[in-house]
């Protein structure tokens, strides 16, 4: 048993660490930034840690002083949430080599699916179909490239072997544009994410991003909990995310997560993770896998009832899946709007400062996963969500009228907030026909905000 975790994060994703840890009497150890001495799990945690000054770079990403606070603490696991370290590989292995249970995957796990090209070299090797592409990193050879760019066929995109988050992608249209674009790519790669490395793959034009949630206990055993859409993006962001997607057949869902399951004993995959897919013509695409909790996790958890912080603590403390396939059972329908603290009318600029007044939602199928309160400062040094929304109906259609609800009874003062956005959406023709690709949104926002 694990009987102390450390945190090594904030916000809404380290309150909901903390209180599956309360529920299986686990201790906790919150560590924070100088800006954060007042986040809710902070406060609510058994022992708390400051680990440096606002700045993530010399906080939340400082790995020595996350290792020293869990030494001094006598922690004996560390959960990264999602974000700052949750997918780096050295972080990982340093825990480990601390003496520490770190909650994810492997090491060499997290390095082969981080980098995209190897990701999806070992999704091949499993039989997961992916986008076609170039099989590899692309070369210097120019003749070469084209005859790549012509096989696959315009448009293309060149992608970092180590991006991600939107960044690091250029799509072409045309030949003459090719070598320039595959230069530039390779120049940010190098300067964002340290690894110059970059692919080719067939851009497909009209997807939707449709997601698939695994858990592998490294021990010969593997679920899926099906599949979650995420279609609703601006700048490859995600906005609204839903369990199950709209159209997808149980037959669809139960052969793409067979793929995804068998993936994850080929890698020997242990935690919780998620394969992406992109979606179109009734055929999935593979794009990349993430090797953590994902932000979007509550609609699985409403629709399968399947706690997955809880699950993925009983896989760190050695525990093989007590869940077989055919417990799984998708019930009913689960919407989830991120809340995040900006004005979608001045270009969705951040919107940090004190909150005056805060109401919640509440009802039947409503649920409010957010670390703000009344009084919360918000600092302007990290990301703008303050919390998640998500509700839960019998079908997709309550869903999103519950949504609607608790949307217009939520009140948020002193900050601006996406909250008439999220209404807007919640009311818009397209979206409540459900399928929407993932321009959709992009399309519709300057009739939408």
């Amino acid at each position: 048993m694990i009987e102390k975790i450390l945190i090594a994060n904030r916000g809404e994703i380290a309150l909901r660490v903390l209180r599956a840890c309360k529920e299986m009497g686990i201790k906790t150890v919150a560590v924070h930034s100088t800006a954060d001495a007042d986040l809710k799990h902070v406060l609510l945690a058994d022992e708390s840690v400051c680990i440096g000054p606002a700045p993530s770079s010399e906080s939340y990403l400082n790995v020595p002083a996350i290792i020293a606070a869990a030494e001094v603490t006598d922690a004996e696991a560390i959960h990264p949430g999602y974000g700052f370290l949750s997918e780096n590989a050295d972080f990982a292995e340093r825990v480990e080599e601390s003496g520490f249970t770190f909650i994810g995957p492997k090491a060499d796990t997290i390095r082969i699916m981080g980098d995209k090209v190897s990701a999806i070299r070992a999704m091949k090797a499993a039989g997961v179909p992916t986008v076609p592409g170039s099989g590899g990193p692309l070369g210097d050879d120019a003749e070469e490239n084209m005859r790549i760019a012509r096989e696959i066929g315009y448009p293309v995109i060149i992608k970092a072997a180590g991006g991600g988050g939107g960044r690091g992608m250029r799509v072409v249209h045309t030949e003459a544009n090719l070598l320039k674009s595959i230069q530039l790519t390779k120049s940010e790669a190098g300067s964002f994410f340290g690894n110059s490395e970059v692919y080719m793959e067939k851009f497909l034009e009209n997807p939707r991003h449709i997601e698939i949630q695994v858990l592998s206990d490294g021990q010969g055993n593997a679920i899926h909990l099906g599949e979650r859409d995420c279609s609703m993006q601006r700048r490859h962001q995600k906005v609204v995310e839903e369990a199950p997607a709209p159209g997808i057949t149980a037959e669809q869902r139960a052969q793409i997560g067979a793929a995804c399951v068998n993936a994850c004993l080929e890698i020997n995959y242990r935690g919780a993770g998620t394969f992406e897919f992109l979606y179109e013509d009734g055929h999935f695409y593979f794009i990349e896998m993430n090797t953590r909790l994902q932000v979007e996790h509550p609609v699985t958890e409403m629709v399968t009832g399947i706690d997955l912080v809880k699950a993925q603590i009983e896989i760190a403390m050695g525990q093989p899946l007590n869940i077989k396939q055919e417990d799984v059972v998708i019930r009913g329908h689960a919407m989830e709007c991120r809340i995040n603290a900006e004005n979608p009318a001045r270009n969705f600029m951040p919107s940090p400062g004190k909150l005056e007044r805060l109401h919640l939602p509440g009802g039947l199928g409503v649920r409010w996963d957010s670390h703000i309160y009344t009084g919360y400062e918000i600092p302007p040094h990290y990301d703008s969500m303050i919390g998640k929304l998500i509700t839960y109906g019998n079908d997709r259609d309550t869903a999103i009228a519950r949504m609607d609800v608790a949307l217009q009874e939520m009140v948020i003062k002193g900050i601006d907030t996406n909250i008439h956005l999220q209404r807007e959406i919640m009311n818009d023709h397209g979206f409540c026909e459900g399928g929407m690709n993932i321009h959709y949104l992009e399309h519709r926002l300057e009739h939408l905000v």
